[in-house]
């Protein structure tokens, strides 16, 4: 638990320096301030990268069904944040997760099917394929480890841009919720 304890107030630490330097000036979103609004882009990167690395080294932990099948769902309720995906927007995540360090612990054609699975109900109807999506993640939650990288995969592919909008951010606090997962971890 000492490797935990450490990621997380690693975590933390970045955390607070978001908070700090959306306070001054930013809502850490682009343009939302001047040198504060980047500072707080910069920290969100800098936690993305973290988290990043903190899964890469988790990787020998992450092979159960259940964490591909949540860290899948995830990456769909991500990707479908803002209620639709673009067929482009689908490609670069699917390339996201088939070129993630820890989701190859699992054969490519899995993920696939299971994320396009996912997206294919949030396409047809959202809220519905929303509600079997977090039924899906809420299966991690017996493993804190497992749970937390979920979240971590999540907050992953939502930075992979440079920015976490909104709508994903929202998504992934409703994932901490049913994970049982402390959104301040993640600074959300």
């Amino acid at each position: 638990m000492a490797m935990w304890d450490r990621i997380k107030d690693q975590a933390k630490g970045l955390q607070q320096q978001a908070q700090g330097a959306r306070g001054a000036g930013g809502h850490g979103r682009p343009g939302a301030g001047s040198a504060g609004g980047s500072r707080a882009q910069g920290s969100r990167a800098q936690l993305v990268n973290t988290l990043k690395s903190q899964l890469t080294s988790l990787k020998t932990e992450l092979k159960s069904g259940a964490y591909r099948d949540a860290s899948m769902a995830m990456c769909a309720l991500v990707a479908a944040a803002d209620g639709h995906v673009d067929p482009a927007e689908r490609q670069h995540v699917e390339s996201l997760i088939l070129h993630n360090d820890v989701l190859q612990n699992f054969p490519p054609e899995q993920l696939r099917q299971r994320f396009n699975k996912h997206v294919d109900q949030l396409a047809l109807n959202f809220q519905q394929g929303k509600a079997e999506a977090l039924q899906e993640i809420a299966k991690a939650a017996k493993k804190p480890t497992e749970a937390r990288a979920v979240v971590q995969t999540g907050f992953v592919v939502a930075g992979a841009d440079g920015y976490v909008a909104p709508a994903e951010e929202q998504i992934l606090r409703e994932a901490c919720s049913v994970l049982g997962v402390s959104t301040q971890e993640f600074g959300l």
